[in-house]
């Protein structure tokens, strides 16, 4: 796995599909009181690994994790500086939401939100789904990346989420 390079400066201006408004769901910026829930969610469906990247978002000023939630329950998130600064990720979506146009737009609202805390450029580290990064975005593989800041890390058995593709 790769990492992508994203030129914030130049994002496209894409609306929300209408699946998003016809299924119900809102897309924002977490709040920290909804930690425990938003952790527990990641945990459960993405594993223990994602939720310790995603518990990072938490400990900024302001919370760089963004949520998809459908009626009182969260089926996506999304979040940035977690890894390193400027990485974009962990991200996924619930299996069942997949399709709607969720992981397009949490993808869309935190690379705004980077690029308002005037970031340059995003990093989108040891990526799974290329093909849908590549859809939205005119990204450039960074040479040399197949291991990047990933290379020698613990894992533990249930580290690796499906794929995902939205």
């Amino acid at each position: 796995m790769t990492d992508l390079l994203v030129r914030l400066y130049d994002l496209p201006d894409v609306q929300h599909r209408p699946q998003l408004a016809e299924h119900g769901v809102d897309i924002r910026r977490a709040m920290s009181a909804e930690r425990h829930v938003v952790l527990a969610w990641v945990a459960e469906t993405f594993g223990p690994a994602w939720r310790s990247e995603a518990a990072r978002a938490f400990t900024r000023p302001v919370t760089t994790l963004w949520i998809a939630v459908r009626g009182d329950a969260v089926i996506g998130f999304a979040a940035y500086d977690c890894s390193m600064r400027g990485f974009l990720g962990p991200t996924g979506v619930d299996p069942a939401a997949r399709g709607w146009g969720v992981g397009e737009a949490l993808l869309f609202a935190t690379l705004h939100d980077m690029r308002a805390m005037e970031y340059g450029y995003a990093i989108i580290g040891g990526i799974g789904p290329e093909a849908f990064y590549r859809r939205w975005l005119d990204v450039s593989v960074i040479p040399g990346s197949q291991h990047g800041i990933y290379r020698g890390m613990l894992h533990s058995p249930g580290d690796a989420p499906p794929d995902e593709d939205d």
